[in-house]
């Protein structure tokens, strides 16, 4: 099964496509758009575009330790979230699509960053 299309549903395959410029665009709008004292928040994290998930249909991924589980951090390599342009791409068919797709992947993976499960993620509408 696929991830869920923009509506939540599963989405029958898109036919948008967004030059590299422009996703990467749309994930640093993304990451401009939260509020503040939630950026600042954010510790040694590097957000990242990939094509796809090697084996899976992801829109995104966060690779790390949360907040919330942290003790002594010093000297670690950054968290690492990587947002997929394909994959996301190939569910949406209107690039209004893909910049509300972005943004809840981005918002979806950032809450991992901060120790919030799929679970608690489903439940706020970020999942």
């Amino acid at each position: 099964m696929g991830p869920p299309g923009p509506s939540g549903g599963l989405a029958s395959p898109g036919v948008i496509s967004v030059s590299s410029e422009r996703f990467e665009q749309m994930v640093a709008d993304a990451l401009d758009s939260l509020p503040p004292d939630l950026g600042r928040a954010m510790d040694n994290v590097a957000v990242l575009v990939g094509d796809k998930a090697e084996g899976r249909a992801l829109f995104g991924l966060y690779e790390g330790v949360p907040l919330t589980r942290r003790g002594t951090y010093g000297g670690a390599t950054p968290d690492r979230i990587t947002i997929y342009q394909d994959t996301i791409c190939e569910r949406c068919t209107t690039e209004a699509e893909v910049v509300a797709q972005v943004r809840k992947t981005v918002i979806h993976e950032i809450g991992h960053h901060f120790g919030i499960s799929d679970a608690r993620l489903k439940e706020l509408g970020w999942a």
